[in-house]
């Protein structure tokens, strides 16, 4: 009775990895529709993943009952279309930042709310539900480059007199672009004046209609369980989160989880700034705070390997001492991405079997083993590719299952899905700019070294995180803490409050 439900999570979070795809393939094409220089387009980079940030810090505030998760995911997945729609008609590079930005925010609410919504449905089983969510994250992503190349510009899409010598480099130019770093690239002459001719618009408006049934699959959820104004349906409820947990718990257990749960729904705090009120700490020991950061360290690290790596592995490859062909090169990120998005999917059966701590282990092991061994063969084109996909595997189901892991030592009281997400979003906007800046500094080789400093970290974050969890009490004190003489320390985790 919850298949609809997961099923149109998952729709929104694949919405999600269209969105937050397009761009990097697209700039140049944007570039000459907003007739703007390069450095000032990677400006719109920066504007949609810092408000992607924001978005998912603000998302818990609207996730505090069903109804008012879902009005979000509607407005944030229809946002999305819009935001397709109506970038061709933005010739100005402000006004393309700004439509990005609100794009960032639907975003990051997504984010925040489909992993939340999931973990309060299924809690102990959450995993691979969660593994299957970003699957469709990744499948979102994949499809998203596809669908623009037929429409991306094979020469210079400002005629000009000048655009003679930079039309043959525009694919590298493309592959080189991240956010605020055109750094090497601006001794490219990029004309910005002359007349536009660019078919880009019509891969936005396909992306539109691709994304408009995710909208629509949110409103009917909302028809169902009747919180739609001026509509009632009468069919029931689907089935809340308390009804499935009772469900699955034994029998004996049935009297202490609602007892539990009921008292802790009335002091809900999802969001990240009601997280952080002093109320909240009341009685909390110091490993319940540990649980919480050492978690998002740890996707801190990960998730900004991924931004960092998907984002320089073109200009690394290109550069001594490897010197690989430009074209070959670009197959690079799409190899990466290809590999996260197939590790996603073998995960989902794998997370059935496999407890989310020892997923987590083997891939902050496998992550660190893989820059070992790209720092020993460095001079090894070959391993450069078998690493790249190797590291694709070894990160793609890091953050569900880490997700997972954070959400079940805490006993699902905790603001863990928030401080998780926002911990992975800072690292991967924050580590793509610090490597970008040292790469430019101390050369192409430092980007696997910080690769390599990353990667323990991860490691030694996840250990500090294996401790705190066995120092982290035990859940027969449940009961103490539901009692009526100890305040609530912790939120509500599985009540669909309507």
């Amino acid at each position: 009775r919850n298949l609809q439900p997961t099923l149109t999570y998952w729709s929104v979070f694949f919405s999600f990895g269209l969105c937050i795809a397009f761009l990097g393939p697209t700039l140049l094409d944007l570039r000459c529709q907003t007739q703007s220089s390069l450095s000032q387009i990677t400006w719109v980079f920066f504007s949609q993943q810092f408000c992607l940030l924001l978005g998912s810090c603000l998302g818990g505030v609207f996730k505090r009952t069903l109804a008012q998760s879902l009005f979000a995911l509607f407005a944030s997945s229809l946002a999305i279309s819009v935001v397709f729609a109506i970038i061709p008609l933005c010739h100005n590079v402000v006004v393309l930042a700004v439509v990005m930005a609100v794009a960032g925010l639907a975003m990051g609410c997504i984010d925040t709310i489909s992993n939340m919504q999931l973990v309060k449905i299924y809690q102990k089983d959450s995993a691979i539900f969660l593994q299957a969510l970003h699957f469709f994250v990744g499948f979102g992503a994949l499809l998203s480059p596809l669908i623009a190349d037929p429409f991306l510009s094979d020469t210079n899409c400002i005629l000009s007199n000048s655009t003679a010598n930079a039309s043959s480099n525009l694919p590298h130019i493309r592959k080189s672009l991240v956010p605020h770093h055109p750094g090497n690239l601006s001794h490219y002459d990029l004309p910005m004046k002359g007349m536009v001719v660019t078919r880009v618009s019509y891969a936005f408006w396909i992306m539109a209609l691709i994304n408009l049934p995710v909208p629509i699959a949110v409103f009917f959820l909302l028809y169902k369980e009747r919180m739609v104004p001026c509509f009632s349906s009468s069919s029931h409820p689907l089935l809340s989160a308390d009804e499935l947990a009772m469900e699955t718990r034994p029998p004996e257990k049935d009297d202490l989880s609602t007892s539990t749960q009921r008292p802790l729904a009335a002091g809900g705090h999802d969001d990240l700034f009601s997280c952080c009120q002093s109320k909240n700490f009341r009685g909390a020991s110091y490993t319940y705070f540990a649980v919480h950061i050492t978690g998002a360290l740890v996707l801190f690290m990960t998730d900004g390997i991924v931004g960092e790596y998907s984002g320089f592995i073109y200009s690394y490859a290109v550069e001594e001492p490897l010197s690989v062909v430009h074209k070959v090169a670009g197959y690079l990120p799409s190899l990466f991405w290809g590999f996260i998005t197939l590790g996603r999917l073998i995960s989902i059966p794998v997370s059935y079997r496999m407890k989310p701590a020892t997923m987590v282990f083997i891939n902050v092991v496998g992550v660190l083993i893989t820059f070992l061994l790209l720092l020993i063969f460095s001079y090894s084109v070959v391993f450069l590719f078998v690493g790249t996909a190797s590291l694709g595997l070894f990160l793609s189901s890091t953050f569900p299952s880490m997700l997972a892991y954070t959400e079940d030592i805490l006993q699902y009281r905790g603001c863990a899905t928030t401080v998780l997400v926002t911990g992975a979003g800072i690292g991967e906007m924050v580590l793509q700019l610090l490597v970008g800046s040292i790469i430019h500094d101390q050369g192409s080789y430092s980007f696997l070294v910080c690769g390599m400093i990353f990667g323990g970290l991860a490691f030694t974050f996840y250990a500090f995180l294996l401790f705190f969890h066995r120092m982290y009490p035990k859940p027969s004190a449940d009961l103490d803490d539901a009692s009526p003489n100890k305040p609530a320390v912790t939120d509500v985790t599985g009540q669909y409050q309507r």
